[in-house]
C-alpha cells in the first residue's frame, strides 16, 4: 500500500511548477490523470534534450502519471472535464487566473459539481493583487522576489539560482497545500481552493534576509557562497579543489581549530564567538584560506570528519550521480520508457517506513491513456471515443 493510494487527481498543469507538485503526489501513490492538448501536449514535451525523440525534461517531471488528450476549448472536451470532476479528489491547474473561468471550468463551477473537491491553482502572482493577471516564469519571480539580489559573487551581478527554484518551490508548496486541504476535508467534509503564487513562495524562502534588513537597515547583497550571519560557513580553496566547510556554532569552531592544528585561533579574543568572528571576518578569512591551501580535499575531509565538522567538496552533477550516499538512499533511479528507453532521474526524497513511494511507471506518451480513462472512469464505448476523436475533442 502507498500513502496516497486511492487519491485521484485531475492534472491540468504544464511545464514545471504544477507538474512538479503532481509528480510529488504521484510518487506517493496518487492516481494522476494529466490532461494535455491534442497534437502538441504539455509545452515541455518540446524542451530538450531528447532521447529517441522524447523530451528528457518532460520525462523527468511526469513519471507515475497517466496522459489523456482533451481539447478544453471544445464543448465536448469541457463536458468530459465536468464528467470527470465528480470522480476526482483534486484538480490542479497553473493557468493565468481567470483562464479556466472563461472556459466554464473555474473553481466555483467545479465545486458545485463536487463540493468535496480540492482545487489547487498555482500561478505567477496568485489570484489577488495588482499583478494577478501578469504572466511569469522562474527567472522573473526569482528577480522580483529578491532571491537573485542576494545570490552571486560578492559585489557582483545578481544571479539566477542554477535550478528553477521559482517553479520547484511553488510546486512543493502546492503539494503541501493540497495535502493540508485534504486533511481539513477529513474533518469538515468540504473541499476548498488552494491558491499558490510563485512570487509568494520566493518571498517565503528569503530566509532571514527580511529579518536582517528589518533589524539593521542594511540591504542584503550577494556575498558569494558564504553565510551572511555565521562564520565560517563557506568554501575554501585547497591544494586540489574547493571544500565547503560549515562551522555552525562556537563548539564546532573549537573543533575546527583543533583540526587545523591552530589552538591559538580558538583562544584568540577576536574569534571566540560567532558575533566576534563575523565582526572580524576580514581578518579571519585570509588566515583560514592560507591554512586550507596546505592540504588536499581528501586530507581535509578526513581531518574534519574526525572532529565532526560538516564539510564537502563542491560536486558536479556526475560526481553527485556517483556519490555513495546518494546511491545508498536510492536517489537515482532508472525507468524504461516505451519510446525513449532507459532514463536515469532523481529518486523520491520522502522515505516513508510503512507506505513508501515508488516509481510505478515512466512518463506517458502523449494521450497514452485517453481511451483507458474514458472507458474505465466514464464508461465510454469505442464508438463514442471514435466520435470524440472525429470531432476534435481528443
Amino acid at each position: 500500500m502507498m500513502a496516497l493510494e486511492g487519491l485521484r487527481i485531475l492534472d491540468l498543469t504544464r511545464v514545471l511548477a504544477g507538474p512538479y507538485a503532481t509528480m510529488v503526489l504521484a510518487d506517493l501513490g496518487a492516481d494522476v490523470i494529466k490532461i494535455e492538448m491534442p497534437g502538441t501536449g504539455d509545452d515541455s514535451r518540446n524542451f530538450g534534450p531528447y532521447l529517441h525523440g522524447e523530451s528528457a525534461y518532460f520525462m523527468s517531471l511526469n513519471r507515475n502519471k497517466r496522459s489523456m488528450t482533451l481539447n478544453l476549448k471544445s464543448p465536448r472536451g469541457k463536458q468530459i472535464i465536468r464528467e470527470l470532476v465528480p470522480k476526482m479528489d483534486v484538480v490542479v491547474e497553473n493557468f493565468r487566473p481567470g483562464t479556466l473561468e472563461k472556459l466554464g471550468l473555474g473553481y466555483e463551477t467545479l465545486r458545485e459539481i463536487n463540493p468535496r473537491l480540492i482545487y489547487a491553482a498555482v500561478s505567477g502572482f496568485g489570484r489577488t493583487g495588482p499583478y494577478s493577471q501578469r504572466p511569469a516564469y522562474d527567472g522573473v519571480v526569482q528577480a522580483m522576489g529578491g532571491v537573485m539580489s542576494i545570490t552571486g559573487p560578492e559585489d557582483g551581478t545578481p544571479t539566477r539560482v542554477g535550478t528553477s527554484i521559482g517553479d520547484i518551490i511553488a510546486g512543493i508548496f502546492t503539494a503541501i497545500g493540497i495535502l493540508s486541504a485534504l486533511a481539513a476535508r477529513e474533518r469538515t467534509g468540504q473541499g476548498q481552493l488552494v491558491d499558490v503564487a510563485m512570487l509568494d513562495c520566493q518571498v517565503a524562502i528569503l530566509e532571514n534576509a527580511i529579518a536582517r534588513y528589518g533589524v539593521t537597515g542594511e540591504i542584503p547583497r550577494p556575498i558569494g557562497s558564504r553565510h551572511p550571519s555565521v562564520v565560517p560557513i563557506e568554501p575554501f580553496e585547497t591544494r586540489d579543489g574547493q571544500l565547503m566547510v560549515a562551522v555552525g556554532n562556537d563548539t564546532l569552531w573549537v573543533r575546527l581549530c583543533e583540526a587545523l592544528e591552530r589552538p591559538d585561533l580558538a583562544a584568540d579574543a577576536r574569534f571566540t564567538t560567532n558575533p566576534l568572528r563575523l565582526a572580524h571576518y576580514a581578518e579571519l578569512r585570509p588566515i583560514l584560506a592560507e591554512i586550507f591551501q596546505s592540504r588536499t580535499n581528501a586530507e581535509w575531509q578526513a581531518r574534519l570528519d574526525a572532529v565532526g565538522i560538516p564539510a564537502s567538496p563542491i560536486n558536479n552533477v556526475p560526481q553527485v550521480m556517483e556519490h555513495p550516499q546518494v546511491l545508498a538512499r536510492e536517489m537515482l533511479v532508472k525507468l524504461v520508457h516505451p519510446v525513449a528507453g532507459e532514463l536515469t532521474m532523481a529518486g523520491i526524497p520522502i522515505k516513508l517506513s510503512e507506505t513508501p513511494g515508488a516509481m510505478r511507471m515512466p512518463a506517458p506518451t502523449l494521450g497514452q491513456h485517453t481511451e483507458e480513462v474514458l472507458r474505465d472512469l466514464l464508461g465510454y464505448t469505442p464508438e463514442q471515443i471514435a466520435e470524440l476523436r472525429a470531432e476534435g475533442a481528443l
